[in-house]
């Protein structure tokens, strides 16, 4: 075992991520001593709409690096070293993966043949019986063979924080973030259907309606939910406020990675407010009136860029452990949040000309001054075949079929 999490950190930490340009901050890392960890360069091409806005906003990001707790490399956008990869050396891991485009028998990309779309629900408005349902099929994961079946994934679960802490990670912080995440959310929804007899659609968190208290909302139940805080007086897991999560469904379960590492550990969360205080949450980004301000801008660069820096950022942030890093999938409250994300992309769409279908441009992914088009594919690594960002800009439309329900 010893051997093999050798090999597979010397993997990770070689792995071939675009990184022309980089800016360096020094943060603490989980064992608490400075490393220093890339975060963004604020670009904005000559004449790109929104320029100074987007600046601003970076600027009241990046200025708050230095305080954020160690780990919180998802908060920022920081990541570990970003090298030239030894091909052999990463052929030699992931030579039993997928072909490029292969969806390893799960997945083929066909178009949308469905009359009547079905809706996806808030968490709190459906029965026990369909709550009880959907953690059922999202624990039948850990019982399917991976698809990428690379060394050390045990189970189709692994798959998941594999895909997005590697090809997911370079949408952060750029155009595809939005529509990277609707095909991820698609090929999950896909998955447990097809292999683990979920006939229902993907949940959402509406945060909003529990913005005053995260930490009470629904999905942290330890009956109805996902179970809540990591174990108080427990051993710090991850991070550096990462404990083992102790009740419900989920509790003991093993993510076999955290971030970069092959690091088995107990599913871990860590909840705690902007001030380091443990056991809460800030609530002030996810209010129905931030979302609203967030929801009126008319450029898709403004939005996104918002989307990601104050609306997604303080739920990772707030919970802490698993949820915080690349490989955040571990913790399935991350699908019930990026569901809610995909809503109000899908709302914002709604109030734009053309359900806003066309509306897409910025930077092609993270450290990149390639502009973004219509016609960029989404790579998932081989979990599945790669599509253009234009098959999934409409749900109801290309490969798609699903709408959102009203819960105001």
């Amino acid at each position: 075992m010893e051997a093999m999490n050798k090999l597979h950190g010397e993997v990770m930490e070689l792995w071939p991520f675009k990184g022309p340009q980089q800016k360096y901050v020094s943060v603490a890392d989980e064992e608490g001593e400075g490393q220093a960890q890339k975060t963004k360069w604020m670009r904005s091409a000559p004449g790109s709409r929104g320029k100074i806005f987007r600046m601003a906003v970076w600027i009241l990001v990046l200025a708050n690096v230095v305080a954020i707790p160690a780990g919180a490399y998802w908060y920022f956008g920081g990541r570990g070293s970003q090298k030239t990869a030894d091909s052999d050396l990463v052929n030699d891991v992931v030579s039993e993966w997928p072909a490029e485009g292969d969806s390893g028998g799960y997945f083929d990309v066909d178009t949308n043949s469905t009359t009547r779309c079905p809706q996806r629900h808030e968490w709190r408005t459906l029965s026990r019986e369909e709550q009880q349902e959907y953690i059922r099929a999202v624990l039948c994961l850990r019982t399917i063979p991976s698809v990428l079946q690379p060394a050390l994934n045990r189970s189709s679960y692994d798959d998941w924080p594999l895909v997005h802490s590697h090809v997911g990670y370079t949408t952060h912080n750029s155009a595809p973030f939005l529509p990277w995440h609707r095909y991820f959310l698609h090929l999950y929804e896909k998955t447990l259907r097809g292999q683990c007899g979920y006939s229902g659609a993907l949940p959402f968190w509406d945060w909003t309606m529990d913005s005053m208290a995260l930490e009470m909302a629904p999905v942290f139940s330890a009956a109805d939910g996902f179970g809540g805080d990591g174990e108080v007086d427990g051993n710090i897991t991850v991070g550096r406020t990462g404990r083992c999560v102790v009740d419900g469904p989920f509790a003991g379960i093993t993510a076999e990675y955290y971030d970069v590492k092959y690091k088995p550990h107990c599913l871990s969360r860590g909840f705690r407010d902007f001030e380091g205080e443990l056991g809460h949450m800030n609530g002030q980004d996810v209010t129905r009136e931030s979302i609203e301000e967030v929801l009126e801008l008319n450029d898709y660069e403004d939005f996104v860029v918002m989307m990601e820096s104050k609306v997604h950022n303080a739920i990772p942030f707030g919970i802490g452990g698993d949820f915080e890093t690349f490989t955040a999938p571990y913790d399935p409250v991350f699908f019930l949040h990026h569901t809610q994300l995909d809503r109000l992309w899908w709302e914002w769409q709604q109030r734009q000309p053309n359900n806003g279908t066309d509306l897409y441009y910025g930077h092609k992914e993270r450290h990149s001054m390639e502009m973004a088009s219509l016609d960029d594919e989404i790579d998932m690594m081989g979990l599945a075949p790669r599509v253009q960002v234009k098959q999934v800009m409409d749900t109801e439309g290309g490969i798609l079929c699903y709408t959102y329900s009203n819960i105001e």
